[in-house]
């Protein structure tokens, strides 16, 4: 093969294929080139100039951009299972995806490690695994798995483990504890994904000095800026809450270029067909005022270098034949797409191999009535988690709320309600209940398996018998989502693959979402994806207050708190 590359590209024999008559962007100065491309197998064989193909493929009037790099996502948030989000967002133009699949460890832990694993052989995209570093996330909730160094290094050398992937626990690095130095100092040499918002100055430098390289969690640009110059490649998330990429467009100039990339972190399928994927946030960012050069660079070589993946990245000689044919620059609408060298199509789909699902009867929460969610205080004092829309950080704030004979009350016309956390692995049965502002709620309740980052069922509702009566349907259909009212199931979504991933084509899981989602606005839902919004209320590894199995967590401090 290495004989018919140099063949091929020095034009002394027919390319295996040829892109013709179109125009590439030359990420190195700029330009858009008039040029063919010629590939053989797996590899971009010749540029600037004119090619012999076996098959020719005319792209007159249309643009060739490298394939694009999601460098932080957790495929179990798409809510399908790699195959299916291989299928679903290739066609887009996103040809690699370094995924951290720490939702379903924290569920099934090595086992979990092992279903991505083996399914990242088979996919037609390129699928890159982090090892997931810190399972659980915390000691503040129960989660269905512990992940410690043993279990993590029989997998090092697998061919598709890039490194560690995002330490969340930053307080454990600064504190220098045993489990997480452990983690930290058998990866020291390879890539190293950093998890810590908010974090700034000299702690931050201790963080850093851990050998951590790329982070994801900065919100305003003065934080991605310092991060930037104390030698970390930002990731500019756009998730379906997550939504970093607006408050982040003045560090993304063509000086910053290098050390920025772009992630989507967290993305379901309804937001990626109505919006798109990493061409949705290229498309934004240039409506935004971003130069095409540095989304372009930010979506492919700045992102393939910061991990370590020199083979792709340029439209150029020897580099992996992932490419996009668009129709402009600033639409970014994929027409064809090639990964590795091969047209993607159904047909492509068809070849894959299976494998078959893991997980199945996780959840094992135990069978609740409305007893369980009366509040146990008597204060009407009451701390309060206020959500705020598209981002994942929430307020701490402090209602005064009336009391009776099941404790506090949801106030509705202040638009506040319960929250409760059960936990779902059958480890102790655990319910923690609370309260949150934010969601809009006026009738029902709506709950969920998707829990980051321990999975635990979570129900946010205006009355314990729908909260109960939600949490209980959860369990008969081995996790999902669910919306309830007057104790009747609106809508849902079974996810049975470890209660986070569905069996179905993605098409059908988008069409639930919509169900979903109508019927959450049916309960008063006021906000764009309330699922995904839930997931995050428990995960206390992001300021300021959260609630898991175990109670509130006061994320600043690191510490359960009383209500």
């Amino acid at each position: 093969m290495l004989e018919q590359m140099i063949d091929q590209g020095a034009g002394r024999v027919p390319a295996d294929i040829v892109l013709k008559h179109g125009r590439f962007f030359d990420l190195v100065t700029g330009e858009l080139v008039e040029s063919d491309i010629a590939i053989c197998g797996e590899r971009i064989v010749g540029t600037f100039g004119n090619y012999r193909g076996k098959q020719e493929i005319d792209i007159s009037g249309r643009i060739v951009v490298p394939g694009f790099i999601d460098t932080h996502l957790h495929i179990e948030s798409s809510l399908v299972t790699p195959h299916e989000f291989d299928r679903c967002v290739l066609p887009k133009g996103v040809t690699t995806v370094i995924c951290d699949p720490h939702e379903i460890a924290n569920v099934l832990g090595v086992a979990g490690i092992k279903f991505f694993l083996d399914s990242a052989l088979h996919t037609i995209m390129d699928i890159r695994v982090q090892l997931s570093s810190c399972v659980p996330a915390t000691h503040m909730e129960t989660s269905g798995a512990e992940l410690l160094i043993d279990d993590l290094l029989p997998f090092v050398d697998h061919p598709k483990v890039i490194g560690l992937a995002e330490f969340m626990n930053f307080p454990g690095v600064l504190a220098k504890d045993p489990k997480a130095m452990a983690k930290l100092r058998a990866f020291q040499g390879r890539h190293i994904d950093g998890h810590a918002p908010l974090l700034r100055g000299t702690d931050l430098n201790g963080y850093i000095a851990a050998g951590i390289r790329t982070e994801h969690e900065a919100t305003s640009a003065e934080e991605a800026l310092e991060k930037m110059r104390k030698g970390m490649h930002v990731l500019v998330r756009e998730g379906s809450v997550s939504k970093d990429l607006k408050a982040l467009m003045p560090i993304m100039t063509e000086r910053h270029s290098h050390f920025v990339a772009l992630c989507t972190d967290d993305r379901n399928p309804l937001d990626i067909a109505d919006q798109g994927h990493l061409d949705y946030l290229i498309r934004t960012a240039i409506a935004g005022g971003v130069e095409p050069l540095v989304i372009y660079r930010a979506a492919s070589i700045s992102a393939a270098r910061a991990f370590g993946l020199h083979d792709r990245g340029l439209i150029a000689p020897g580099q992996r034949a992932d490419l996009v044919v668009i129709d402009s620059l600033e639409g970014c609408h994929a027409e064809t797409v090639l990964a590795a060298g091969r047209v993607v199509s159904d047909a492509l789909f068809a070849t894959r191999k299976s494998v078959p699902p893991v997980g199945r009867n996780s959840v094992k929460a135990p069978h609740v009535n409305a007893a369980c969610f009366r509040s146990p205080s008597n204060s009407g004092k009451t701390r309060v988690i206020g959500i705020v829309p598209g981002k994942i950080i929430t307020e701490d704030l402090e209602y005064e709320l009336e009391t009776g004979p099941e404790g506090v009350m949801p106030d509705l016309e202040r638009d506040v309600v319960k929250v409760a956390v059960i936990e779902r692995h059958g480890k102790n049965g655990n319910i923690a209940v609370g309260f949150v502002h934010g969601f809009g709620l006026q009738s029902g309740a709506i709950a969920s398996t998707v829990s980051h980052d321990s999975h635990n069922i979570c129900i946010v509702g205006t009355n314990d018998a729908d909260m109960a009566a939600a949490a209980n349907r959860l369990s008969e259909i081995e996790g999902g989502l669910v919306v309830v009212r007057d104790g009747k199931v609106l809508a849902e979504l079974a996810l049975p693959v470890a209660g986070l991933m569905s069996l179905e084509p993605y098409e059908n899981v988008r069409e639930s979402l919509r169900r979903l989602r109508h019927a959450a606005e049916e309960l008063g839902s006021v906000l764009e994806e309330p699922f995904l919004q839930l997931s995050f209320v428990a995960l206390p590894v992001i300021p300021h207050l959260k609630i898991t199995d175990k109670g509130l967590v006061d994320v600043d401090r690191f510490e359960l708190i009383g209500i």
